[in-house]
């Protein structure tokens, strides 16, 4: 078996795993998010440029919905650092991530080495379905 051969057969798997049927659009950006088995933190327009230089004909909003598509079907996390920017996680375990002010990168913080003492209750009628942790960085 070929490595593109087994890429692509890790992006079916994947998308399997999760009930999402892999249309070609979906089955290259989940090939080029996990083929390698390794975990992604991704913006989607760079996505975008690695399906492109890829030879993938996608669009952008394509590649917005099919992250979106991803996430709602529990196969990635969103974070969002700001506003104006929001990263895509391969990895669904519960862990902190740094976030490097001056290459706008988000990367993996050790899980181990956080303590959270006490989150607060949530509000009447609500549930606390995840804390995300930023740890914003900058090289020095």
């Amino acid at each position: 078996m070929t490595q593109k051969t087994q890429a692509t057969d890790r992006g079916q798997k994947w998308l399997a795993g999760a009930g999402l049927r892999p249309t070609r659009q979906r089955l290259s950006l989940a090939t080029l998010l996990v083929g390698d088995g390794m975990d992604r933190h991704v913006t989607a327009e760079g996505l975008y440029a690695a399906a492109r230089d890829a030879g993938e004909a996608v669009s952008l909003a394509t590649v917005y919905n099919t992250l979106r598509a991803f996430c709602d079907a529990g196969l990635m996390h969103e974070i969002t650092v700001d506003g104006t920017r929001s990263y895509f996680d391969t990895r669904m375990d519960d862990h902190p991530h740094f976030f490097w002010e001056d290459t706008s990168e988000i990367t993996d913080a050790p899980p181990e080495e956080l303590e959270i003492a006490r989150v607060p209750a949530a509000p009447a009628g609500a549930e606390i379905t995840r804390v995300d942790v930023v740890i914003r960085v900058r090289k020095i």
